[in-house]
């Protein structure tokens, strides 16, 4: 009985119990690992001898699949294929595969967006005040006209000599394309600054509300395109809103008024010379080779226009006003805000749908209309107001019904490539 017990005991010991291993340290390869038994087994029990196990090393291979022990649901791996995240991420990271953190445009385009139509409407709003606050008691808008895009190509100079934006070349074509442009951008330009200087500016922003009739008119008469009746309608309600406002208007003369229809023609065949002029060159660099240009042209009827009279009465009497510092620095922050606004809308409208961008022109007209009138006090009668917010009105449809058609455009070209 004893005997068979033990037996029992000897056979269950062989069957769940491996002798235990130790590791020759001075011979392991990369390859192999060489094992020893123990040279005996402690035990209080005494059992029959096992059988015995050659003490001789014995090569052992690595095999790819996995190891599993008795009584335990991991399962071992090599240890090159245990996949760590902090492992993962760090490989991803080394072979250039981990996606960049994206910057905060990236991650909020609706707010940056926003910003670029906070800092136009800014820049236009404050420029149009410091513009009028100098005719006050500086009006020579020739010379002024000058000082704004001398500021601008001083601060495109600067621009370009840090080379932000580099500056890209322009040869003796482009210079022929672009003067056009530059042309009707100096009159368009300097025909404003009269106005602004004659009559209240929010008068001047109503009669330049007119500048999609002449735009329209251009495009039907000039270019040859067709322009549908509705597009035509919607423009009724912009010449009835002028032609309401300026029967009233308080501030109305007519060197501010022929001025500011001077200006909107000047400006309509700019775009039209523009859309001919198209070059692979950025707007940044097409924009500053064109303040260049038209700097140009603003200086000679400055100085024949009204030289004499600033020589003798101009500045004198600015500086006895004002003092020289305030003169001056007024001159500069008006021609910059100019500058910097136009820069702004540039790149705002970039970043927009025809018909964000066509809300966005209509909203800053009605921008610096209301401040102009708030900031500088400006009376006017029931007649006008009415017939400017007609006439904005008026642009405001004009503009989303372009826009809808620019857009029908755009998906009718694209629809044969997709």
């Amino acid at each position: 009985m004893a005997s068979s017990v033990t037996a029992s005991i000897h056979s269950s010991i062989c069957a769940s119990r491996l002798p235990s291993l130790y590791l020759s340290p001075s011979r392991i390869t990369p390859n192999h690992v060489l094992l020893k038994t123990r040279s005996h087994l402690d035990t209080r029990l005494a059992f029959s001898s096992l059988p015995d196990i050659p003490n001789s090393p014995l090569p052992v291979e690595f095999s790819s699949k996995p190891l599993r022990l008795a009584g335990w649901s991991q399962t071992i791996r090599r240890r090159g294929s245990v996949e760590l995240p902090v492992v993962k991420a760090a490989a991803a990271d080394a072979e250039g595969h981990v996606e960049p953190a994206k910057s905060f445009g990236e991650r909020f385009p609706a707010l940056v967006t926003g910003f670029f139509f906070f800092m136009w409407y800014f820049l236009n709003v404050v420029f149009n005040i410091l513009n009028k606050k100098v005719y006050n008691y500086f009006p020579y808008p020739y010379f002024v006209s000058v000082i704004h895009l001398l500021v601008g190509v001083a601060y495109c100079l600067v621009s370009w000599a840090v080379g932000l934006p580099k500056r890209a070349p322009i040869d003796r074509d482009l210079l022929l394309l672009l003067t056009p442009v530059a042309f009707c951008h100096a009159l368009g330009h300097v025909m404003s600054n009269v106005s602004f200087a004659a009559v209240a500016v929010s008068f001047t922003h109503t009669i330049k509300a007119l500048e999609p009739f002449f735009n329209a008119a251009a495009s039907q008469f000039v270019l040859g395109h067709q322009i549908p009746l509705s597009l035509w309608l919607s423009l009724a309600p912009v010449v009835i809103g002028v032609s309401m406002a300026s029967l009233t208007e308080l501030s109305f003369n007519w060197t501010g008024f022929i001025s500011a229809m001077i200006s909107n023609i000047a400006f309509t065949y700019r775009s039209i010379y523009s859309k001919k002029a198209m070059t692979g060159m950025d707007s940044t660099n097409v924009y500053a080779y064109i303040s260049i240009i038209a700097l140009l042209f603003c200086i000679p009827p400055a100085v024949l226009i009204e030289g004499p009279q600033l020589m003798q009465y101009g500045f004198r009497g600015a500086i006895a006003k004002v003092g020289l510092f305030k003169f001056v620095s007024d001159l500069f922050w008006i021609g910059l805000f100019y500058h910097l606004y136009n820069q702004v809308a540039t790149n705002t409208l970039e970043r927009v749908a025809p018909l964000t961008h066509a809300v966005g022109n209509v909203l800053k007209r009605v921008f610096v209309i209301g401040f102009s009138i708030v900031v500088f006090g400006n009376r006017i009668s029931t007649q006008t107001g009415i017939g400017t917010a007609i006439a904005i009105a008026g642009v405001a449809i004009y503009s989303l019904i372009k826009a809808n058609m620019e857009e029908q455009k755009r998906k009718a070209a694209l629809a044969p490539a997709s």
